[in-house]
């Protein structure tokens, strides 16, 4: 609790205490240092040797615990570093509290060096809120504030730039409310709003549900829904988590991020309910009508942003977990279940090598609830939910914007925050680059992390979005020459290459028997 006669460095680590905000993520600058030395002994700063690679780990514990989380970054060049990262905290909705040093407050003006200049509109727009506190008294205030604008629905990362001389100043004697203070949501369908509903999706001859990364903490609910209503569920496009069980009868798998692909797929539904996720995350561009036809489009999610910017659809700002709770309560059950478990059928065996598909067919024969999963194999990514049994909330992660470079560092992050779990990380070798540094935490930290590199030796995505843009001769495109297991035995994990199925499961099987982090290079056909 703050008391009078403390500072705001005292007030300030109380308010994180309060929050249960006793670990941080960081790579330390000058500006730091007056308040990392201040750091009580209950707290635990993990180093990370990057920026991007901080905020990736940060967004992996923040989406695996569930919690807001401190992340301590430098000003103007330590902040930039970081913004690659940000992206993806930002669309995965994860509470990440970011809070900058400056330097001193008096030569802030005149552009000394390291100063934050500017500092709250460095990270727009990929954060919710940014400031610099007018004043050492109002940095306790505002760090509560980042904090409950961070926690409140939509969830997100949050920026503060401090000049280092605050932390010393007295704090005030009423800052010893702010530790209590909480803003909570109360954001469910109202009786008339959720009668309306129920009756348009009842009134559905055909309906279609699609579910995105926001229903991941509801599957039972969404489960309920899709089986009343007896009607396939697709996940929406670019999921960076997994809202519905995989091996699931109803589960449709991912739609695609083109308009034309979407189109196609939602073609002959009556009915398109939408929910958790953006109408519609498009990537690829495929010109075409958004529908077929005039469905009646319901969304359903809890970000304004999300609802005003869509380009089709009628939609209710709401808690996701409530909303989807009352209508698998309340709408009829069809009476088409049960549903028997889906089959996912390996790939086919050749000659001459692995595959990447022969890759997630080892994942999936040695699956158990106590493994979580990190994908940043973008050339996999529209197969990888289908050919890997999914079957509880949290067990996914993908990023969320595709900014490569998060899934290392994520991994790490949600290792240390569910340390009961083995996480198994699936990353490109182009994209491995962008956050190696990630091994050395990994390894100072003895997370139960297994890095599976799914090497082709060429940037795949790139190489598929080059051929559909006529970009073939675009240099750039190939990654070859970089020994992962050499790069991996410098940062002090264990690591091998294999080249075939059988030497992949053989290796992967030990890893996963393995007390720390593992690396394995895992050759695969371009």
């Amino acid at each position: 609790m703050s008391k009078q006669g403390s500072t705001v460095l005292e007030s300030t680590f109380a308010i994180l205490r309060a929050h249960g905000m006793k670990i941080m993520f960081g790579n330390p600058g000058s500006n730091e240092l007056p308040f990392l030395a201040g750091m009580p002994d209950d707290f635990d700063y993990v180093l990370g040797l990057h920026e991007g690679a901080v905020v990736g780990m940060a967004d992996g514990y923040a989406q695996a615990s569930g919690q807001p989380v401190f992340v301590s970054l430098h000003a103007a060049s330590g902040s930039g570093n970081a913004m690659g990262a940000l992206t993806n905290a930002r669309y995965s909705h994860s509470p990440l509290v970011m809070l900058a040093g400056q330097q001193i407050r008096r030569t802030v003006g005149q552009e000394v060096m390291l100063s934050n200049v500017d500092a709250a509109l460095l990270p727009r727009p990929l954060v919710k809120y940014s400031h610099e506190p007018l004043s050492p008294q109002d940095v306790p205030r505002s760090v509560t504030q980042a904090i409950l604008e961070a926690t409140t629905e939509p969830k997100g990362p949050v920026y503060l730039s401090v000049p280092y001389d605050d932390w010393k100043e007295p704090a005030l004697a009423d800052d010893v409310h702010l530790p209590t203070r909480r803003v909570r949501t109360a954001g469910g369908l109202s009786p008339d709003l959720l009668a309306e509903l129920v009756g348009r999706v009842d009134s559905a001859q055909n309906p279609v549900l699609i579910l995105g990364p926001d229903a991941d903490g509801s599957q039972e609910a969404s489960v309920a829904l899709a089986e009343h209503l007896g009607c396939p569920v697709w996940v929406a496009p670019s999921p960076c988590r997994a809202p519905f069980p995989t091996a699931h009868g109803l589960f449709a798998g991912i739609l695609p991020a083109g308009m034309e692909s979407v189109r196609a797929r939602l073609q002959g539904h009556d009915a398109v309910l939408v929910v958790g996720a953006p109408v519609m995350r498009y990537h690829k561009w495929e010109p075409s009508a958004y529908l077929s036809g005039s469905p009646d489009v319901i969304h359903l999610t809890s970000d304004p942003s999300e609802a005003t910017r869509a380009p089709y659809g009628d939609a209710v700002i709401a808690s996701i977990g409530p909303a989807l709770r009352a209508l698998a309560d309340n709408v009829k059950d069809r009476g088409k279940g049960p549903f028997a478990p889906r089959d996912i059928v390996p790939a086919t065996r050749g000659d001459g090598g692995m595959t990447g598909e022969q890759v997630l067919d080892v994942l999936n024969a040695h699956t158990h609830e106590g493994i979580s999963y990190v994908n940043e194999t973008t050339t996999l990514d529209a197969v990888w939910m289908s050919r890997v049994a999914l079957t509880r909330p949290g067990q996914y992660h993908f990023p969320a914007s595709g900014g490569l470079g998060f899934g290392l560092p994520a991994a790490v992050g949600i290792a240390l925050a569910r340390p009961d779990f083995t996480v198994v990380a699936t990353v490109g070798d182009g994209s491995a680059n962008y956050g190696i540094t990630a091994l050395w935490t990994a390894a100072q930290r003895r997370t139960r992390v297994v890095f599976v590199i799914v090497n082709n030796g060429t940037y795949g995505a790139l190489r598929r979005f080059a051929a559909a843009m006529n970009a073939t001769n675009s240099p750039g495109l190939d990654v070859p020459g970089i020994d992962f297991v050499q790069l991996a035995h410098g940062y002090g994990v264990p690591a091998s290459r294999t080249t075939n199925r059988d030497e992949f499961e053989k290796a992967y099987k030990d890893a996963l028997e393995a007390e720390g982090p593992v690396l394995i290079d895992a050759r695969v056909l371009p």
